[in-house]
């Protein structure tokens, strides 16, 4: 067995986006939710890491509101994210069924 190769805060999002598309100011609620918050630059640095890495995929939505241009990004899970998802899902059940505590933990 291989350590993942995300990080928990990686695996919170595509979690979150299991769910599907998702803007980014939700996430960033979510994330907070879960007591991991991130600055709008660094939260945005997160996506674009995920992104470059193919776990997850993003788009402009774009309208006009009050006479202003309102751009706002909305993300989905790739295959490949949902894949990367699985395996540190996965990994971490499995650490958890080793050590002894099976009991506790479902497979979700």
């Amino acid at each position: 067995m291989t350590l993942p190769d995300i990080t928990h805060l990686q695996f919170s999002v595509l979690a979150f986006l299991h769910g599907g598309e998702q803007p980014g100011r939700e996430l960033r609620g979510q994330l907070a939710g879960l007591g991991l918050r991130r600055s709008g630059p660094a939260f945005y640095q997160l996506m674009s890491r995920l992104e470059d890495a193919g776990l997850v995929a993003g788009r402009y939505d774009q309208k006009i509101v009050d006479g202003q241009i309102i751009k706002e990004r909305f993300y989905t899970i790739t295959e490949q994210g949902a894949a990367a998802w699985e395996a540190t899902r996965d990994f971490y059940v499995e650490t958890i069924r080793s050590a002894g505590h099976a009991a506790r933990v479902e497979k979700a």
